[in-house]
């Protein structure tokens, strides 16, 4: 599956969320990732973020679709990320 994760958290959890998602997916721009991952990979992603995150606070949304090849992606100004490279 392919994913994209947004989030909007307190200042305090800034950091903890962007450093974990990097382990995972392609930071793409500030607070936006996107990568291919399998279901339990996703199910893994999903508890750890609930886990940083303040749920009464915190905003997480993840959009996932079966496969990339069914959106467009365009990018304006500076490329930030690509989703073919991930940091591990």
């Amino acid at each position: 599956m392919y994913v994209i994760v947004a989030y909007d958290v307190s200042v305090d959890r800034v950091n903890k969320v962007k450093s974990y998602l990097r382990t995972q997916l392609t930071w793409v721009q500030n607070s936006l990732f996107e990568g291919e991952i399998t279901e339990s990979r996703y199910m893994e992603i999903k508890k750890n973020l609930l886990d940083i995150i303040n749920t009464e606070n915190d905003s997480v949304v993840i959009y996932k679709f079966s496969s990339p090849k069914i959106f467009e992606r365009e990018n304006f100004g500076v490329k930030k990320g690509d989703p073919d490279e991930l940091v591990l």
